[in-house]
């Protein structure tokens, strides 16, 4: 299976707790990418994930499987091309824009399952990513909110949470999404530009169930649970951000402890990457 991440200095705890994940549920030979980039603009500075930790995250995928890995592919250069300053002072995150290089990367496979880093696996996937998919650009779930406000096609509901997406990136970069998608967020100002510009562009893709991608609440049936942000309605209505790193929140807000084991293993193996650094 080929897995890509992308993201800075700050996602390094959701990574480690994401693959670890993986490792729990996967039972095959694991190719993982992690494109990163140290960004500097506007006052936002982020650097690029350390070699030390996707040399720690190769060691632990090859204790499964000695044909697994973790690679690190720098596209610094790229994004500083291509930078999207008319968004830089929104929700947006320049780290969060790094997927939508993947099709100016040589080395990608042409099929790869992308996942955000705040995404926990809890069972296999093997279905999943063994779709057939030569006809579409990619597979995804529908946005929990966003489907409700956001709509570029023809469906009712149609706009997908880019957090979790099988792609077929042959036809992407033949249709162009991401080359696109990028051309857009350098343009127009929009909330969540990296994630509404694919929807806005995407043309072939097929909708996969909530379990794949479950963005409100664990559920009996969830594959893979994303920690996203939601809202609580008392006393008043707020936005809620639990990240499966934020442990003693993610037990006293989410009452969630079936991550217990995973967690504890991911706090033990960190420290010992701090104390190394």
């Amino acid at each position: 299976m080929n897995v890509l991440y992308c993201g800075d200095d700050n996602v390094e705890r959701g990574l480690l707790i994401s693959i670890l994940s993986l490792t729990n549920n996967v039972k095959e030979t694991l190719h993982i990418y992690v494109l990163t980039a140290g960004i500097s603009e506007n006052g936002k500075h982020s650097n690029r994930i350390h070699q030390q930790l996707i040399n720690l995250l190769d060691s632990l995928v090859k204790q499964n499987d000695s044909q697994s890995f973790v690679k690190k592919i720098d596209v610094g250069t790229l994004v500083a091309r291509d930078f999207p300053k008319v968004n830089i002072n929104t929700i947006f995150t320049p780290a969060s824009m790094l997927r939508l290089y993947a099709d100016e990367v040589a080395e990608l496979p042409d099929k790869l399952i992308y996942l955000d880093t705040d995404i926990i696996c809890r069972r296999d996937f093997s279905n999943f990513y063994y779709q057939n998919i030569d006809d579409l650009e990619l597979v995804g779930v529908l946005d929990y909110y966003g489907k409700w406000f956001f709509h570029h096609h023809l469906q009712v509901f149609d706009y997908i949470n880019s957090g979790m997406m099988l792609l077929n990136l042959q036809l992407i970069k033949q249709t162009g999404l991401f080359t696109k998608s990028r051309e857009r967020c350098k343009s127009k100002k929009m909330f969540m530009p990296d994630q509404s510009s694919i929807n806005y562009y995407v043309r072939s893709y097929r909708l996969a169930p909530r379990r794949y991608n479950d963005q409100l609440r664990l559920h009996r049936d969830t594959v893979f649970q994303h920690f996203t942000t939601h809202f609580g309605y008392l006393p008043k209505v707020h936005t809620i951000t639990v990240k499966p790193w934020d442990i003693d929140r993610v037990h006293s807000e989410l009452h969630l402890h079936e991550y217990d084991d995973l967690l504890a293993k991911y706090q033990q193996i960190y420290s010992q990457y701090k104390e190394n650094l």
